[in-house]
């Protein structure tokens, strides 16, 4: 055993020795050289550039849409009723539709697999508040107590409306972190009160900041700032915010539910469309929301989105190696005498290949070192001018470099082999 780790130790030894002399005449021929070899790397720099600011795009745009789909939690399932303003179309849809109501809710609630906890939402967007708001005036969420855990919200001060204050409709609310800002600025809301329209809300919690959907983009996921939101217990939003411009509205507006098994969730969904399409007669005036669907298509896509942004990175890295491959047998034309007279001296084929095939993967080397550079900081400024999020990912790194380093690989061999066929009368000879 400990032969064979000599043997293998000495063979390394002797590679190095081998590969030393090589990269030592292939830095000199560079340096001989700094601008050419400059702009023959310039391709490597963008196109390794290119692949790992695209790669920090589509890795920030994952996390955060990602990040949104796990907050709505993989094993819920969401009802979201399709409102209308339009009288006719609303006068339409009622004929052969009741909209979604609380019956809808009880009847799911009863039939839906594996259920651990469920919520009717009843949304308002108020035409005032008291404190006045500095920025957009929150909207009101009508919700039962269970719906802190179905959300995952996270009370940072005081604590969320219990049943008996959702039985008993009482006048109390729980504010998100932004319109806790909005209202009250940096002191503290507890125990303070809010008028809605001419409803006063006596405060009891605060909940964390949440991700929004305002700002990330996900196909079938309203868009709305879900920190700047006020929730109340539902009976509450039913009795004391109902008025007039809520008569075109659906009884409620959205339903949640949190199913003990992720498994359950695909069923679920099932059995939510074929109640609701009965009870609604088709109408189709509800979507389904489901998030592990939901991620599971969010993956693959983004799978597909950075497979095609490396190939279109990956054509600067193809125009590098061309300039890679041009300029070695641009060099080979230069040094014909040298080849000759390494030839003429002892030097194989084998030395021949080795010396050029170093030179060129060194080239892509440095490209792929200063290409890394300037792709992070591509990266920086785009999330910078842009407002991105952009992350630089370890793969997306490896990723580059080793594309880099074989593009330089491939296409220094032609050239370091047809160096080392040259004829070593010939070269000595070329003038």
């Amino acid at each position: 055993m400990s032969a064979s780790i000599v043997e293998t130790s000495v063979r390394a030894a002797a590679s190095y020795k081998r590969w030393l002399p090589d990269v030592r005449l292939g830095l000199q021929n560079l340096l001989a050289h700094r601008l050419r070899s400059l702009l023959t790397m310039l391709g490597m720099i963008f196109g390794v550039a290119a692949v790992v600011s695209m790669l920090s795009i589509g890795a920030g745009a994952r996390q955060r849409v990602m990040a949104l789909i796990e907050q709505m939690g993989v094993r819920n399932l969401i009802v979201e009723a399709k409102e209308t303003t339009d009288p006719r179309v609303y006068q339409q849809l009622r004929r052969i539709s009741p909209g979604l109501t609380l019956q809808d809710y009880r009847v799911l609630q009863d039939n839906v697999p594996s259920v651990s906890a469920s919520s009717p939402r009843k949304r308002f967007v108020p035409s005032k508040t008291i404190p006045k708001t500095q920025q957009q005036i929150p909207v009101v969420y009508g919700v039962n107590p269970s719906y802190v855990r179905i959300a995952a919200l996270r009370v940072q001060e005081g604590r969320f409306f219990d049943q008996a204050e959702e039985d008993a409709a009482s006048p109390v609310c729980v504010l998100g972190s932004g319109t806790t800002a909005n209202l009250f600025g940096a002191s503290s809301p507890l125990g303070h009160y809010v008028k809605v329209d001419e409803q006063w809300f006596r405060v009891i919690g605060v909940v964390g900041p949440e991700l929004s959907s305002q700002k990330v983009e996900v196909a079938g996921i309203p868009q709305q700032d879900l920190n700047n939101l006020i929730y109340v217990p539902l009976n509450s939003a039913l009795l004391r915010l109902e008025n007039l411009s809520s008569l075109m509205r659906d009884e409620i507006d959205g339903i949640y539910f949190a199913l003990d098994d992720g498994d359950s969730v695909g069923r679920g969904a099932q059995v939510v469309r074929a109640v609701l399409d009965s009870s609604h007669h088709g109408a189709k005036d509800f979507g389904i929301i489901v998030p592990a669907e939901l991620l599971a298509e969010q993956k693959r896509t983004e799978r597909l989105f950075s497979a095609v942004m490396v190939a279109i990175a990956s054509i600067s890295l193809l125009v590098g190696g061309i300039g890679i491959m041009n300029i070695m047998l641009a060099s080979i034309l230069e040094r014909t005498r040298e080849i000759g007279l390494r030839r003429a001296v002892g030097a194989r084929q084998g030395d021949i290949v080795r010396q050029f095939v170093t030179e060129a993967v060194m080239i892509s080397f440095l490209g792929g070192i200063l290409g890394i550079t300037f792709g992070f900081a591509m990266s920086r400024v785009i999330a910078w001018l842009a407002g991105w999020s952009t992350i630089v990912t370890v793969s997306s790194i490896l990723l580059a470099f080793v594309v880099s380093i074989s593009v330089g690989l491939i296409f220094g061999i032609y050239p370091a082999v047809k160096a080392a066929r040259l004829d070593p009368v010939e070269a000595i000879r070329y003038e």
